[in-house]
């Protein structure tokens, strides 16, 4: 009897990397994700926060240690990436989570970002603080003159061109991954 290959495959696990997990409403924003992935025949796997059993007596630095630690390992048994690149607390996506990017894509894992705004970073970049351009016309800004980084990406160059792709919202990242794998 011959086999179905694609029955037989295990559906693609998908890390949610992202800000999320800060919000008051992660639990059921991370539910929706999951539900979202089994409808795209995908496995979700949200972050962690570390899995302390009950009675945890340790610090600050062991309860960071252990949730970095947990999400590095979980990333390790990732297919892919979803990455809410959205601003966080400022002009740039969450750092914990660029780094996640950052990780995966050395792992040779795909990444769709999303939740980053249509318009260039430069745009953004100027809409905020005072840029001017040089005699040669690279746009810095005014007070530091620092340059501020153009190329007409939405975001930092080392994130837009190392994902697979940048989608409207985490549903469409997820629906790209699904494609990606062939699956959905």
């Amino acid at each position: 009897m011959p086999s179905n290959d694609s029955a037989q495959r295990a559906a693609p696990r998908i890390y949610l990397a992202g800000p999320d997990v800060f919000r008051a409403d992660c639990a059921p924003f991370f539910a929706a994700l999951s539900t979202a992935c089994k409808r795209l025949h995908l496995v979700a796997v949200p972050p962690s926060d570390g899995n302390l059993p009950h009675g945890f007596d340790g610090d600050d630095q062991a309860h960071a240690q252990r949730i970095y630690d947990d999400n590095i390992a979980l990333i390790k048994t990732c297919d892919g990436v979803i990455a809410n690149l959205a601003p966080f607390r400022g002009l740039e996506p969450d750092s914990g989570t660029v780094f996640e990017v950052g990780f995966a894509v050395a792992l040779g894992l795909p990444v769709v970002g999303y939740g980053i705004p249509a318009s260039t970073y430069a745009q953004r970049v100027g809409e905020q603080i005072e840029c001017q351009p040089d005699a040669q016309g690279v746009l810095r800004e005014r007070a530091s003159g620092l340059m501020v980084e153009g190329l007409g990406q939405r975001a930092n160059l080392m994130l837009t061109r190392s994902v697979l792709a940048l989608a409207d919202d985490a549903e469409d990242a997820l629906a790209r991954l699904a494609r990606h794998f062939r699956v959905g």
